[in-house]
């Protein structure tokens, strides 16, 4: 058959596959000869044939799988969509029959659900079983065909070095005077903010995160990589993992080669700019290209740049260790750009880790270009190989105070970028023309720090670039543009899409700070009080309250919260109420217990607590022993559900009561923000002053809190309302920038009556050392320490 009746015949399964129809064995081989079938197979994937078949299909040779016995969320599937649906839902393992008992047993400890559903067999094939009937009985050999060697015919075309996207000036730019063309760089699609949608992730999560996604008091300057130190159940460490990315698209497209080069070179440089050694990295791949059909010219493209990407490889001697490839990015007459995207993985350390923002006025600056051989417009890889070594040496040295590396936007967009963290100015130290300014020069860095004679004695290209300023501008060419006019052409072309702004009309009303402290002591002490933590299925916080507890000098127990089956809630609330009456200390942690359930957040927590058992459980080691508890996040909206903030018990909710509903973005909200100590009635914060502010990682979707005004005044009198979100200076705030949800009166958490019970929406418990160093000021509100020394 012919390569165009391969492909129509691959369509055709396609589009079985989708219909939940797919073809037979038989058909399959009458439709294509051997040596196809691997297309076949990889583009029926493409169509969404995986699932269940494929993974536990690749565990063994011989495989008998009943259908039948394969959990699912919803009744009505046939066997062919037991088969290939919701395999991210799923995981596949093999044991042996002895281990089988136990591990179903240890499974359910962690309320998962584990199911025998196959058996490893003898016989060479792949087999599935579904309602008494075989539906699928396929030769392994059949399966392993998508070995077979294929061959393609394969056109190259030599690009045209004075059109290089790398060094050319942005064609939108011409024309244009000093400021209007920074404005106008910095609002292109390629270089505008993408702040409003990397805060919809969860940045803090896990409590081991070195740099924030965007640094400096504003956190508005972007981090050249992820820096996260290596995840611990218990203590402390500062081993750290740094990942980068580098993809310039338009470099890709005056040349596949090119860009793959220079995406390698771009996500090393981002290495060296953290201040990990680039030179130890490892790199995945993730590949992009047009269907290729059978246009030589079009397989022409993946081809240079697998060769670009391997010539970087073996340059640098940095090997890639993964990647992943797709051929389907094309739609009628529309392709995507030639991609491949290079991250670059290294180890490094938490305390040797530098921000992009720049730290302070005054200091210098240098700039360092990516060395390019001039004849080939690739990578000079023995000179950057210099290089990197230099950058990491002075990294070692902590003689580096920040760094960032050239993108698209070039040397304006970076500069700019670094200044806006902290509103720190910047005068260059000489004139530059539009391609130094505005040219893409991928790979070249920033540094700032007094550095520049040590690297020219290591044999490194280097120039003055200019100082640091304390008067919130940048000046280049005799022009003076204020920061703020150039970061609102940044902000605003995605704001529409990402907001990052939301409306208030309200005014913020003043909350004097409550400075009397209660006094309190709990009816029986502990030298090490225990803390019960309840997690929930949701729950993602339960590890981190735990090792902040622990470091604190308490004796944290976590409690895996099941409810697969009614057995299992009847066992969960008995013992729950066992641990509660041996604890001390109650903390409900985040998360989005129940997947935050349509009613709001937190219920599924209420729900649980209000069991009579159980809440009688809470309410006496509240009354009896004078214990503690505290929820954060997704456990401070349990306690609003619950009435125990404020009320100081577990009530029926009322119209008027508080509540924590949806931010007034509209979105999850993920960054630090600074919060001050309003009230130190509370035990939870006997280790503070009233006043001191801190700054703390908030990551969530519904953290406003609402209630009137009578019912505010009343918890400002009382000492009940604990922290407010503020500016740095201590301000309290309803303006976004600091207060990241909207609540009235900036209210960040509340206490009980007594304040015994904390709720807040900070998450506290993500602390530790060399923590979000990227956000100037402390972290530590010392929560968890004076909750263990209220007990002492």
């Amino acid at each position: 058959s012919s390569k165009a009746h391969t492909e129509q015949s691959i369509e055709t399964c396609g589009a079985e596959v989708q219909k939940g129809n797919p073809p037979t064995e038989r058909k399959i081989q009458r439709l294509f000869r051997k040596k196809e079938v691997a297309q076949m197979i990889k583009r029926c994937n493409d169509f969404g044939a995986g699932g269940v078949c494929v993974a536990i299909g690749e565990l063994a040779d011989g495989l008998r799988i009943d259908l039948d016995r394969v959990p699912k969320k919803y009744e009505g599937l046939d066997g062919t969509e037991l088969a290939i649906s919701e395999s991210q839902e799923r995981m596949a393992v093999v044991l042996d029959p002895k281990d089988v008992e136990r591990f179903i047993a240890e499974s359910d400890k962690e309320n998962l659900e584990a199911t025998v559903v196959a058996v490893v067999t003898a016989e060479n094939r792949l087999c599935m079983n579904w309602r008494g009937s075989r539906i699928v009985d396929l030769s392994r050999d059949f399966l392993n065909t998508n070995g077979v060697t294929q061959n393609a015919d394969v056109f190259i075309a030599c690009p045209d070095v004075s059109d290089d996207y790398r060094t050319a000036v942005p064609a939108c730019l011409e024309g244009l005077s000093g400021k209007e063309a920074w404005k106008k760089n910095l609002s292109r699609l390629e270089v505008c903010s993408q702040k409003g949608l990397s805060e919809r992730f969860d940045s803090s999560i896990g409590a081991a995160t070195v740099l924030m996604p965007f640094a400096g008091t504003y956190q508005l300057t972007p981090e050249e990589a992820m820096v996260a130190k290596i995840p611990l159940e218990h203590g402390q460490t500062d081993t750290a993992t740094a990942m980068s990315f580098g993809f310039i698209p338009g470099i890709s497209r005056f040349s596949p080669m090119h860009g793959a080069a220079w995406a390698v070179t771009e996500s090393l440089a981002r290495l060296a700019a953290v201040g990990a050694d680039p030179l130890t990295a490892r790199l995945t791949f993730q590949e992009y290209f047009e269907r290729l059909h059978d246009d030589p010219s079009r397989w022409g493209k993946p081809t240079a740049a697998l060769l670009g990407a391997f010539l970087a490889q073996r340059e640098f001697g940095v090997p890639s260790i993964g990647g992943k490839d797709s051929m389907s990015g094309s739609f009628e007459q529309l392709d995507v750009p030639p991609t491949l995207v290079s991250f670059a993985v290294a180890m490094t350390t938490a305390s040797a880790t530098v921000s992009a923002a720049f730290t302070a006025a005054g200091r210098k600056v240098c700039f360092v270009p990516m060395p390019m051989d001039a004849a080939t417009h690739l990578p000079d890889f023995a000179a950057a190989k210099k290089l990197f070594a230099a950058v990491a040496a002075l990294q070692a040295g902590h003689r580096i105070t920040a760094a960032a590396v050239v993108h698209d936007g070039g040397l304006a967009a970076a500069v700019a970028k670094m200044c806006f963290g902290s509103r720190i100015g910047f005068r260059f130290a000489a004139d530059h023309d539009a391609q130094a300014l505005f040219a893409p020069l991928c790979g070249s860095l920033i540094l700032e720090g007094e550095i520049l004679d040590a690297l020219k004695a290591a044999g490194v290209d280097a120039e003055l670039l200019g100082e640091t300023t304390g008067d919130a501008s940048v000046t280049v060419n005799g022009e003076t543009m204020p920061l703020k006019e150039l970061e609102s052409a940044w902000l605003a072309p995605l704001e529409p899409v990402f907001p990052n702004r939301a409306k208030t009309n309200a005014a913020l009303e003043d909350v004097k700070l409550f400075t009397q402290r209660s006094g309190m002591a709990p009816a029986i002490r502990a030298a090490k009080p225990k803390v019960f933590i309840p997690a929930f299925p949701g729950t993602n916080c339960e590890v981190d309250s735990a090792r902040a507890f622990e470091a604190a000098g308490a004796d944290p127990e976590i409690l895996i919260v099941r409810n697969l089956s009614s057995s299992a809630i009847e066992e969960t609330i008995a013992a729950m109420v066992e641990k509660i009456d041996r604890s001390q200390i109650i903390m409900l942690p985040g998360g989005f217990s129940g997947g935050d359930e349509p009613d709001g957040s937190g219920k599924f927590i209420a729900t649980t607590l209000r069991n009579p058992r159980v809440a009688d459980a809470v309410m006496r080691l509240l009354n009896e022993r004078d214990g503690l508890m505290l929820g954060i996040c997704n456990g401070f909206q349990a306690l609003i559900k619950l009435g125990l903030v404020p009320n100081g018990t577990i009530t029926e909710i009322g119209p008027n009561d508080p509540t924590l509903t949806f931010n007034t973005i509209g979105r999850h909200v993920s960054r630090m923000a600074y919060t001050r100590i309003t009230s130190v009635k509370s035990p939870w914060f006997a280790g503070v002053s009233a006043g001191d502010v801190f700054a703390v990682p908030v990551s969530h979707g519904e953290g406003r809190f609402a209630a009137d005004k009578a019912t505010i005044e009343a918890l400002a009198a009382n000492g009940q309302i604990a922290t407010q979100y503020c500016a740095p200076d201590g301000s309290p705030s309803l303006d976004i920038t600091w207060n990241p949800n909207g609540s009235e009166f900036a209210i960040e958490g509340i206490t009980s009556p007594d304040g015994r019970i904390l709720g807040k929406m900070g998450h506290s418990e993500r602390r530790g050392e060399n923590l979000y160093k990227n956000v100037p000021g402390s972290k530590d509100q010392k929560i968890f320490a004076s909750g263990v020394a209220y007990f002492k």
